[in-house]
């Protein structure tokens, strides 16, 4: 395949990209819950620059309740909900493309316990049905907890690669540290 030279072309390629800071690059806060859902995936329910209201409606319930969003309505502001919740709409709009890839940026950052097992659960569950997930993370029981395969990075380079079950703290510290970090 051509290299990625925009955002669309990624997204019509089948990536879809949850970023790190949620209020400030994922979500339109002032906006409501059903909005900033269907936003990615606007043209699946509009007709020559109308959204048909229906149609919306049904789409974002279907990702509301898919991902468990606790919101009283469709149309309650983003700015309104919690952290988790708010990160749960971010997720579902990218998944409204029915992405190929799913990166995740710092997936859990700034959201409660309860609200991070489900989104550990809901990344299982898009991997059962096929999506690649690909999370970036810096908590390392995160990643060592969730993930099947695990790609250290340290200054822009690939420094060490380990499947779950070779995976160790010490392991992954040292690759991160670029082979500086010593056990103690």
């Amino acid at each position: 395949t051509a290299p990625i030279r925009s955002p669309k072309q990624a997204i019509r390629q089948g990536l879809g990209f949850v970023p790190e800071d949620r209020k400030l690059q994922g979500l339109f806060l002032n906006m409501a819950v059903r909005e900033n859902i269907i936003m990615s995936g606007i043209d699946q329910v509009s007709n020559f620059g109308f959204v048909n209201g229906g149609e919306a409606n049904q789409l974002a319930s279907e990702f509301v309740e898919k991902l468990n969003v606790r919101t009283p309505s469709l149309r309650q502001t983003v700015r309104n909900l919690s952290g988790g919740n708010q990160q749960k709409v971010v997720i579902a709009r990218w998944l409204t493309l029915k992405p190929r890839v799913l990166i995740l940026d710092e997936p859990t950052r700034g959201v409660d316990v309860g609200a991070k097992a489900e989104i550990y659960a809901l990344m299982r569950q898009l991997a059962a049905e096929g999506i690649a997930v690909l999370m970036i993370s810096s908590e390392l029981p995160e990643v060592l907890g969730v993930s099947d395969r695990i790609v250290v990075m340290h200054e822009g380079r690939v420094t060490g690669h380990f499947l779950r079950d070779e995976a160790t703290q010490d392991k992954i510290m040292h690759a991160a540290t670029g082979g500086n970090h010593h056990a103690s």
